[in-house]
């Protein structure tokens, strides 16, 4: 059977390993499991938002608001925007093959970082476009800069921070960049991680009010899986100017979010105080991750998000690792995908992390004792 051409050399996104995977190939009791590989929030979500789905459990039988008026209410008033302005996804991940069909084809280039959200390689292939990427694995504005001037590319993807490597962009270099695109290029900045830069650095603070006002050729996307803790509800949402908006819901499929999605999204956008928690947890666990990488002698990307990736060394190999870590019940993620001898891990709570220090240097001591 013949299937469209431009699917050939998609490599299929992979996905961080369930709990169930350990329980089945390892037989390890779930309860004993650590998963620190798909940065979901290890405090859960707001109990607002659990509520919110109890209450709408019997809802299941019925199609949501399409409209998702209140979400998008609730949205605009966080911001300082109006609904128009807004667009609501199933995980923002569906906004970005939202973008790129709305603006590529086969005649279309598609400017992103070396390494980055693999989704947006995924879904710029998936409409025939040409992918350039920076020599540096983390962003570099003057590449971008270099680049966009070279390929003029429809799109440019922005990851404020980058995930999987953790680094982030300053604000004012995200709108030196922008400054230099045509009003034709549609650029996504990429704020699933905002909540943990903003807090951590004002510097890396982006405010899509003030820089929709100032560029009218930009989106930013946000979602409710990470901070919030509803990465199991999978809403995301865009921020644009109303000429974007409209052309990307001729694309959005009707009732895109589930009726339990919906209202818990709605609930934990009125708990900004479990947000602010959870980040500043995060946050202060992520010293601790810092200072176990320098003890010992482990270099480490700095990061404002709620994961941290570790770069190996040339004794042992990232997969080495990840797979001693599988079958003592701790799941983090490999980046050998990406091409890099690298790990990165999701901050967990205390004694989670605590684990996770422990069984690394349990590893570290076996293989020292083998040379």
């Amino acid at each position: 059977m013949n299937f469209n051409r431009e699917l050939a050399n998609i490599v299929v996104y992979e996905a961080g390993k369930p709990i169930e995977l350990l329980v089945r190939e390892f037989g390890i009791d779930p309860n004993h499991i650590i998963k620190l590989a798909s940065n979901e929030n290890p405090y859960g979500c707001s109990p607002k938002a659990s509520a919110a789905i109890e209450e709408n459990i019997k809802k299941v039988s019925l199609y949501p608001d399409d409209s998702m008026f209140e979400l998008k209410a609730g949205l605009a008033q966080k911001y300082a925007l109006k609904s128009e302005n807004i667009i609501i996804g199933s995980g923002s991940d569906q906004i970005i093959e939202f973008c790129l069909h709305a603006k590529c084809n086969q005649k279309s280039s598609v400017l992103m970082a070396k390494t980055t959200f693999a989704m947006y390689e995924i879904y710029a292939k998936q409409v025939g476009a040409k992918i350039i990427k920076t020599p540096s694995h983390s962003h570099n504005i003057s590449e971008f800069i270099q680049l966009y001037k070279l390929h003029l590319p429809e799109v440019v993807f922005l990851c404020v921070p980058n995930n999987p490597l953790g680094e982030c962009l300053d604000k004012n270099q995200v709108y030196e960049f922008i400054s230099q695109t045509s009003p034709d290029t549609l650029v996504v900045i990429d704020g699933a991680y905002q909540e943990f830069a903003q807090a951590k650095d004002k510097n890396k603070a982006i405010n899509p009010a003030e820089i929709l006002e100032k560029f009218k050729n930009v989106i930013y996307l946000g979602t409710f899986s990470k901070a919030y803790g509803l990465g199991g509800m999978r809403v995301g949402y865009g921020l644009a100017s109303d000429e974007i908006i409209k052309i990307l819901h001729k694309i959005r499929p009707p009732f895109n979010i589930g009726i339990l999605s919906l209202e818990a999204a709605i609930s934990a956008l009125k708990d900004e105080e479990f947000v602010k928690n959870s980040v500043h947890a995060t946050l202060k666990e992520m010293q601790k991750y810092e200072d176990f990488a320098k003890k010992n002698a482990i270099d480490f990307i700095p990061s404002w998000t709620n994961f941290i990736t570790f770069i190996l060394n040339d004794n042992f190999s990232s997969t080495q690792l990840c797979d001693w870590l599988l079958q003592k019940g701790v799941i983090i993620r490999n980046l050998k995908s990406y091409g890099m001898n690298a790990v990165r891990i999701t901050i967990g709570k205390p004694d989670q992390n605590h684990r996770v220090f422990e069984l690394i240097e349990e590893f570290l001591d076996h293989r020292r004792s083998q040379h």
